[in-house]
């Protein structure tokens, strides 16, 4: 398959172009369509955690790793826990959902998988050419999760922050954790002029995934994570623990409009897409409803530019990214403000964009005079 022409390519067999290639096997209207699917490498190990909430029944349920109907909120004043009900927070580690949706060679005769390396992307007028290391491919439907963030970053009208983290899957001693509840932030550590806060997910009363997390601009030395971490155990009382695995993630935090690199043929998806909240680096959910949006989407025939769409919570977190840029420093106080004048199911909706007006007032208003004086300048600065 040295050149050829395809109606759709999936650039990139992550969770974005295996969800879409899933979500198109699943559609008749592309049963006579011919699709290639190019990925580098055989997906098959734990390189990814996904994490998410959702209504108790979900499309992914015979993959999910551990559900919790409970969840903490810790800051230096106060602990809250309470009910996640009607969500529930789950946990998807990437070998199971790579099994089952990295397609096979002989799963369809219409699905052509290639593994190859992505050169170069070239759109002319109705097609897009991907240039690999493997031939020249050619269709007028062409998708990109490869993440280029060189637009990104080369540009300051957008603040651009990172999610980053290190987390370790740990082994302690018989009743270390409480398996029915996971610690959704824990900013009760040191935050050094940033956003830090603990993250921890068990598994059971032994076992748990244990993050170090900040919402800032730069990157750490590993050893400051993994200290975090360790201080961390030690604060609660564990100090004989076995690390079984390691992770470690880096997910941009911007509004940056990334479909302005998107052409009558070419779509950027996943967080090359911008599908990642901005506000929260959650990108797994999102990409779940821009697929669902982008199915009905291609039946129209429409060009590719014509799929990206703002609305309202798109410039609430704009906003939020532009305190947080400014304001580092006191990142945790916006949240430990949110959790205090709000219930956390209405903040849990909020993220997910399913408020109304009113519970987004009563959101906004929940800060301080002096946070809604930073939200005040920043959409002022926006405005004007």
């Amino acid at each position: 398959m040295k050149e050829a022409k395809f109606d759709f390519i999936i650039c990139g067999g992550g969770a974005a172009g295996l969800l879409l290639l899933k979500a198109m096997q699943e559609d008749t209207f592309f049963s006579e369509k011919k699709i290639l699917l190019i990925e580098k490498e055989l997906k098959n190990s734990n390189d990814r955690t996904w994490s998410f909430w959702e209504k108790r029944q979900g499309n992914f349920d015979d993959l999910i790793f551990q559900t919790w109907d409970e969840a903490g909120f810790i800051s230096s004043e106060k602990s809250q826990y309470f009910e996640l009900a009607p969500y529930q927070y789950k946990m998807l580690r990437s070998a199971a959902f790579y099994k089952k949706y990295f397609p096979s060679f002989t799963d369809s005769k219409n699905v052509h998988v290639l593994n190859a390396n992505v050169q170069k992307l070239e759109s002319e007028l109705e097609n897009t050419k991907v240039v690999t290391d493997q031939g020249v491919f050619t269709a007028p439907r062409v998708f990109s999760s490869l993440f280029d963030p060189k637009a990104l970053l080369s540009q300051s009208k957008y603040p651009v922050l990172k999610q980053h983290f290190i987390g370790w899957f740990v082994k302690a001693p018989k009743g270390s954790f409480d398996p029915n509840k996971i610690l959704f932030m824990d900013f009760n550590i040191p935050q050094h002029q940033q956003t830090r806060f603990l993250y921890l997910l068990p598994q059971d009363d032994q076992h748990a995934l244990i993050e170090y997390t900040l919402f800032s601009k730069e990157l750490l030395a590993v050893e400051e994570y993994e200290d975090g971490i360790k201080k961390y155990l030690d604060k609660i009382g564990i100090t004989d623990y076995l690390i079984e695995e390691k992770e470690q993630g880096n997910i941009p935090m911007s509004c940056f409009p990334f479909s302005q690199s998107n052409t009558t043929s070419l779509l950027h998806i996943g967080t090359a897409g911008g599908w990642t909240k901005a506000s929260t680096g959650f990108t797994f959910k999102n990409t779940v409803r821009q697929i669902n949006r982008l199915i009905p989407f291609l039946k129209t025939g429409k060009p590719m530019t014509a799929f990206s769409q703002k609305n309202r919570f798109w410039f609430y977190d704009l906003l939020f990214l532009d305190v947080l840029d400014q304001y580092n420093a006191y990142g945790s106080e916006l949240f430990i403000r949110m959790f205090d004048k709000n219930p956390p199911i209405r903040i849990f909706r909020f993220l997910d964009e399913k408020t109304s007006l009113r519970e987004e007032i009563l959101v906004l208003s929940s800060f301080s005079f002096k946070q809604i004086g930073w939200f005040l300048t920043a959409f002022f600065k926006r405005l004007f």
